[in-house]
């Protein structure tokens, strides 16, 4: 390789990572929005099925960044029409990622909801059944008296 044709080798390197990284970022939106769908119909949070590929993908996009911010590899983008893009798609990734935020608070509160109605059910029972009361010693127990009235 010639000393010219290095530049246009390492623009090519440079911009095949850039749309390595746009496609890595379209799929990781493509899956937060799907989830965000499933979220806004109500589904628990631990019911989705998309939550371990989101990961593996926002991992792959976290160590890009990482790798990016230590300097040990360059993004440098010549074309403009190939940086537009990316800034493009990093916006819609941020969005869906700030949606999902709000999603998955939504669902833990939600989730936290029902479990905390569920164990007041479990109290209410217990407390109605129990022979002991909050003291730890036998409850008195209501007693039923009725009046005869013979004439």
């Amino acid at each position: 390789m010639s000393v010219a044709q290095a530049p246009k080798a390492n623009a090519a390197n440079g911009d095949a990572r850039i749309k390595s990284l746009i496609a890595l970022i379209d799929v990781l939106t493509a899956l937060v929005a799907e989830e965000n769908a499933e979220l806004s119909k109500g589904l628990p949070a631990s019911r989705l099925k998309q939550v371990d590929e989101k990961n593996r993908l926002a991992e792959l996009f976290e160590r890009t960044v990482a790798e990016c911010a230590a300097g040990t590899t360059s993004l440098h983008v010549r074309d403009q029409i190939l940086r537009e893009q990316l800034m493009e798609r990093i916006l819609k990734l941020r969005a869906a990622m700030d949606e999902n935020l709000v999603r998955l608070r939504a669902a833990i509160e939600a989730s936290n909801r029902r479990i905390e109605a569920v164990m007041q059910a479990i109290r209410e029972q217990i407390a109605a059944v129990s022979p002991y009361g909050a003291s730890g010693r036998v409850a008195a127990r209501a007693v039923s008296s009725g009046t005869s009235r013979s004439a």
